[in-house]
């Protein structure tokens, strides 16, 4: 019920937060709108007068000394064709006499000029006009701008109208890419946050004991012993906080600074088989049937052989932990013309299947103890090293996490591959046998695999060392 609350909180609060993106971008396409369509009536304005004054000369060129004018010629604009002249007379003094009988009255004062183009009112109307010497007095033509307003009111709707259109469309589109947008976000935001918690709650348990233990000792007289046990205790709560802050910070550096790619081949045959004789003590102590299956040819990837090696080790080191007492762990490297494959498989119960495996302080199952980075330390390397997952059910029927990369290729058929924390080794896998599969681990014979370093019974015994686990 949280988890749903939390989940319609955030939705609202996605939602709130893309509304006023949205109604910014909206506000904004509109101001920007509103001034280009400001500068176009301005412009388109302009051009229907021009018309309008050019008209007016054309037909006032063309008027004789006796003017007999009544209406214009004008085809070129359909926007003031078929518009009527007016044509008057003016005398010095201002009197205006119309031409033609249905040409209203012109009221002008003493002393007006018309050489250059103007506005004048004729009764309710607004006229431009334009007039020529004609005699002591003025021949003055007018055309009404009532055709140029109509047309600029035209304009004016269409404006209105495909702005208001484009202003709500444009908030609708900003509001479905916001929330779009914040998808992502507002996931990562989630995970860290869930990812904070987890943190803060797996690193109180061990500090809440160290801090009980301390508090025990310091307040109870106990015997020698008595202490020594709360020491390791302590001890054993130490560790497992100094593990956790190091994997933390393992992520933390992967994710902030992850390294840049290298020329380093690697070949995981080597790699595979140190990581099996690491954990050899491992396996003997839990009764665990630990094997490598590797291919008669060096099996080499381009990539770091330390991200390498650990993500060996974290892999190897979960399927021994949840596999269990008289367990079968397997660490198979097959290699094909353009990849190159590790997988892990084991006789545990499994992983499942719904792609939160790899979350950090996300553990697979309750068995075993761990505080649920070691998959995600293992995510990291294969996406820092361009690898590939695969996870699934083993032969075994527990969980198989695989990993595949492209394969390197030598230049001039010959390599030397980097075995992670040691010297560059000949490309070499170790012990192969020609007829493919041997018996030493009981399996079957297949795909030319080569099974070394069994380590069960007492063959693994005779190969154990003392290497702790990473």
């Amino acid at each position: 019920m949280t988890d749903e609350t939390d989940f319609g909180t955030a939705s609202v609060s996605r939602l709130v937060h893309a509304t006023r993106v949205a109604a910014v971008v909206a506000a904004v396409a509109a101001l920007f709108y509103s001034g280009a369509a400001i500068a176009f009536d301005f412009v388109d304005a302009n051009r229907l007068v021009a018309q309008v004054d050019a008209n007016l000369r054309e037909h006032l060129s063309s008027a004789p000394d006796v003017p007999h004018l009544a209406r214009n010629n004008t085809k070129d604009d359909p926007d003031v064709d078929q518009v009527p002249l007016l044509v008057w007379t003016v005398a010095p003094s201002g009197e205006a006499r119309p031409v033609s009988d249905d040409t209203p009255p012109l009221v002008v004062r003493a002393g007006t000029t018309f050489s250059t183009p103007s506005d004048i009112s004729v009764g309710a109307d607004t006229f431009r006009a334009l007039g020529r010497r004609h005699g002591d007095g003025w021949l003055v033509v007018g055309q009404s701008l009532a055709e140029t307003y109509r047309v600029q009111s035209v304009v004016d709707v269409a404006e209105i109208i495909a702005g208001t259109v484009g202003v709500i469309a444009m908030f609708f589109v900003a509001l479905g890419i916001g929330m779009m947008a914040s998808g992502p976000v507002e996931q990562a935001r989630r995970r860290q946050l869930d990812f904070t918690a987890d943190a803060s709650h797996e690193l109180r348990t061990p500090l809440t004991v160290i801090e009980a233990e301390v508090g025990l000792a310091l307040t109870t007289e106990r015997d020698g012993a008595a202490y020594r046990e709360a020491l390791g205790r302590i001890r054993t709560e130490s560790k497992r906080l100094r593990r956790i802050v190091e994997d933390l910070l393992y992520l933390a550096r992967s994710d902030a600074t992850p390294p840049p790619p290298v020329e380093e081949p690697v070949d995981l045959n080597a790699l595979a088989q140190s990581c099996a004789d690491r954990f050899a003590p491992v396996a003997i102590a839990g009764g665990i049937d630990l094997a490598v299956l590797t291919g008669p040819e060096p099996s080499l990837v381009n990539a770091r052989a330390e991200p390498l090696d650990r993500l060996c080790g974290v892999l190897v080191d979960n399927a021994c932990r949840y596999t269990g007492r008289g367990g079968t762990v397997r660490l198979v490297v097959a290699s094909r013309p353009g990849s190159v494959t590790l997988s892990v498989q084991d006789s545990g119960p499994g992983l499942p299947d719904d792609g939160s495996v790899f979350d950090r302080f996300r553990r697979g199952t309750s068995q075993g103890e761990g505080a649920g980075l070691g998959l995600a330390i293992a995510d990291a390397v294969v996406k820092m090293t361009g690898g590939r997952w695969r996870v699934g059910t083993s032969p075994y029927g527990g969980a198989q996490l695989e990993v595949t990369w492209r394969r390197y290729h030598p230049v001039g058929g010959r390599s030397r591959s980097v075995l992670a924390g040691g010297p560059p080794l000949a490309g070499t896998s170790g012990p192969t046998a020609a007829s493919g599969l041997t018996a030493a681990s009981g399996l079957t014979a297949s795909s030319g695999l080569t099974a070394s370093s069994g380590l069960s019974g007492a063959d693994a015994r005779s190969r154990a060392t003392n290497s702790p686990a990473p």
